[in-house]
């Protein structure tokens, strides 16, 4: 790394999220928050934002001279939060209550630097095809959507649960690379080796956290 450039620390200990954050060229090391992922409020984008901005402070209170990133993504059909399953039997329960119908993946991403904190968040329209018992059974029975909010991971055998998606689909893998970059070059971190770009200038859904 450029030692004129910030170290960033990604404060998750998501495979997925490592592996998108770092195909945008940016040099980090991970420092997982230990925060605990619950809270009170039932608002989704709400919720997404504060869990992320947890996650940030947390971290960035041990490593104060880092630029921090954190993410946390929920998923709500009509209204209702799906967190992460804890067992195949709450999985089949999930894919179920999605089956056949379109629901909300909604990714809070913060960045906590020497500038301050900036928290926004992201949503993707995601609609499931209709499941048939034997297919619910099948998937969750595959472990994949255990640790994955919603109970399913649109990247790999999950896909075949998708009928339409409607924006950012690295959002609904955890981790929206469009608002992820746009964060980080305010930051004064380089994405693809330049702090600003027309290609990110696009501007998601805002959520202050409370």
């Amino acid at each position: 790394m450029d030692v004129t450039e910030p170290q960033v620390i990604l404060a998750s200990g998501s495979p997925r999220r490592r592996e998108l954050l770092g195909n945008l060229g940016v040099a980090f090391r991970v420092v997982v928050s230990g925060e605990p992922e619950d809270s009170p409020e039932i608002d989704p984008a709400r919720l997404a934002a504060e869990l992320a901005t947890l996650k940030a402070r947390a971290v960035a209170a041990l490593h104060p001279d880092a630029v921090i990133i954190a993410a946390d993504t929920v998923v709500a059909v009509d209204g209702q939060l799906l967190g992460k399953p804890t067992d195949a039997a709450e999985n089949r329960a999930f894919l179920a209550a999605l089956s056949g119908r379109t629901h909300q993946v909604i990714t809070g991403v913060a960045v906590q630097s020497a500038a301050g904190l900036s928290c926004e968040v992201e949503r993707t329209d995601v609609t499931f095809r209709p499941l048939t018992a034997q297919e619910i059974a099948y998937y969750a029975g595959t472990g994949e959507g255990l640790d994955k909010a919603g109970g399913y991971g649109i990247q790999s055998v999950g896909m075949g649960l998708v009928s339409g998606i409607q924006g950012d689909y690295s959002n609904v893998v955890g981790f929206p690379l469009t608002l992820v970059a746009r964060l980080l070059r305010a930051a004064g971190v380089p994405v693809w080796g330049e702090l600003n770009s027309a290609d990110f200038a696009a501007q998601p859904v805002g959520v202050s956290p409370a």
